[in-house]
């Protein structure tokens, strides 16, 4: 914490009440007793500097504005400080095949309903209903798969699209990953800035029914290696991407779904990565389902309005939140570990 606040110029300088650390453990304790006024979690977790008369109260304005001065910064660089290198050791070492494995998703949270939420985070269309109740932010993460561990993540406006939240994730994926995505990312400007912008870096995405491809070379039944088309749209708005690109495609039936399913894949050697085992590993995605899960239902006990007034509090007590999920998962991998089981469950025994 010292490290963060010196790092980012918000250590505090002059004797305060609520310095600038307490107000990290502020935060950090926001994020675990939603139950509690933000004012009573200041006096249960004892952070305020008493007076000359011993009086450790303080008044819920000067936590208004402690927060606002130490802002987001320090928070963030927090989270990718710690999180990023736990998730990358988490990952390599429950990897597949020689490769890290990680999920990209994202969501949404509701925010509370000030004026200046609305206005800079937007709401959702409701259809002919009208829009949203709350301001919501969007988000996308980048999470080690296996142990649910984040390793990135990107917020902001609604009205922002997911794909630019994610592009964000990518420069956090290591070497020598494979990087599961939700159909909805099939771009090529979202997919090889993924794949190029590290060294052995993969992809592995479900098809959509519309998409279109020319085989190239038959691996086998329902294996081949394909070509897609990257749109003129697309190129005209990033001249560097290729007219066409390369990719594997396999197919299989899910027992849950009528007719066979496509998968596509930079990893292309049918002999150094099954097409079954990749079946399976696709299937990992939904990791990342159970992460938010396990944020939004467990932790935050189905009560994600992020409840910050303000646009830098709602970012900062955002960056609050996943850095205190990553501190209760990876103590739960050590848990795990220890008790020689395999995965576990936020909620559960």
């Amino acid at each position: 914490i010292e490290e963060a606040l010196e790092a980012t110029g918000t250590a505090t300088l002059r004797r305060r009440r609520l310095p600038a650390e307490s107000v990290i453990w502020l935060v950090l304790g926001m994020a675990l007793q939603l139950d509690r006024p933000i004012h009573e979690v200041v006096s249960k977790l004892d952070l305020v500097l008493p007076k000359n008369n011993g009086d450790g109260a303080v008044a819920g304005s000067s936590i208004a504005q402690a927060r606002q001065r130490v802002g987001e910064d320090p928070l963030r660089w927090l989270f990718e400080r710690c999180s990023r290198q736990w998730a990358l050791e988490s990952a390599a070492a429950h990897g597949w095949r020689g490769l890290s494995v990680f999920a990209a998703d994202g969501t949404s949270l509701r925010v509370a309903d000030s004026p200046s939420n609305r206005e800079h985070f937007g709401v959702s269309p409701a259809g002919g209903r009208g829009e949203s109740a709350y301001p919501l932010v969007r988000m996308a993460t980048l999470i080690a798969a296996r142990s649910h561990l984040i390793a990135a993540a990107a917020f902001g406006p609604y009205t922002t699209s997911e794909y630019a939240y994610a592009k964000e994730l990518w420069p956090a994926v290591p070497d020598d990953s494979v990087t599961i995505v939700d159909r909805n990312y099939l771009a090529a400007a979202v997919l090889l800035g993924l794949e190029q912008q590290g060294d052995n870096r993969h992809w592995l995405i479900r098809a959509k029914k519309t998409t279109k491809w020319r085989e190239l070379q038959s691996n086998g039944p329902y294996d081949a290696l394909v070509e897609l088309s990257v749109s003129s749209e697309a190129r005209r708005k990033d001249p560097t991407l290729p007219k066409t690109y390369t990719v594997r495609a396999i197919s299989y039936r899910h027992p849950d779904s009528k007719g066979r399913q496509w998968l596509l894949t930079s990893l292309r050697d049918p002999t150094a990565y099954p097409a079954k085992e990749l079946v399976a590993l696709y299937h990992e995605r939904w990791e990342i389902e159970i992460g938010y899960d396990e944020i939004k239902t467990h932790m935050l006990d189905r009560q994600e309005t992020i409840r910050s007034k303000t646009v830098v509090g709602v970012r900062q007590e955002l960056w609050g939140i996943l850095l205190t999920y990553n501190l209760i998962r990876r103590e739960m991998e050590k848990i795990a570990h220890e008790a020689g089981v395999t995965r576990v469950q936020i909620g559960s025994r």
